[in-house]
């Protein structure tokens, strides 16, 4: 059965991502770092085997605006971006692997899981959309890379959340570029 899974990458202060939308550090990609490392494939090759191994993408907008929808299509798999406005022209007429969700973040995931089949749902970016699913019961685990790094200012992932989130650990892989833990939400 497909599942949920937003993977993300955050400082040890909560931040996706600084004010200018850069993730960080003099070439704005601190965040990222991590997925660049030769010296632990292990886990790297992991999470590689995990995004290559999805059925779907769920976007929020803006995330899915500033990456220009990944050229249409996200390693041949197909977005979904829930919003309330029409996509812009690119999206609309160029992108037919791109679907904008307008009734809500439930549908958008159902047609998401839908499109998946037996294969998970990887949930890219955006705060905002991330506490919808969080608040709609659509999310069901959190893969969240803990960079050792405090930018101190910029977008947070869980700045608003509707009450208290109950969480439980299923794996901590540790290497000194990041300390990934991944979530179960409890429901």
């Amino acid at each position: 059965m497909s599942k949920s899974v937003l993977d993300m990458s955050m400082s040890l202060d909560g931040y996706i991502a600084d004010p200018h939308d850069f993730l960080g550090g003099d070439d704005g990609e601190r965040l990222h770092k991590w997925a660049d490392s030769e010296q632990h494939p292990g886990p790297v090759k992991q999470f590689q085997d995990e995004w290559n191994g999805a059925g779907a993408i769920l976007a929020g907008r803006r995330t899915a605006e500033l990456m220009d929808h990944w050229g249409g299509s996200h390693g041949g798999l197909p977005i979904f971006v829930p919003s309330h406005r029409p996509p812009g022209p690119a999206a609309r007429w160029g992108y037919p692997l791109v679907t904008y969700v307008n009734d809500g973040i439930e549908s958008a995931m159902a047609q998401a899981k839908a499109a998946a089949g037996d294969r998970d749902v990887q949930i890219r970016g955006g705060a905002y959309t991330v506490q919808q699913a969080l608040q709609a019961g659509v999310l069901d685990e959190l893969q969240i890379h803990h960079i050792p790094v405090l930018l101190g200012a910029g977008r947070r992932l869980f700045d608003v959340l509707p009450s208290e989130i109950e969480l439980e650990i299923i794996q901590v892989l540790d290497t000194p570029e990041a300390t990934h833990i991944r979530y179960r939400v409890r429901r």
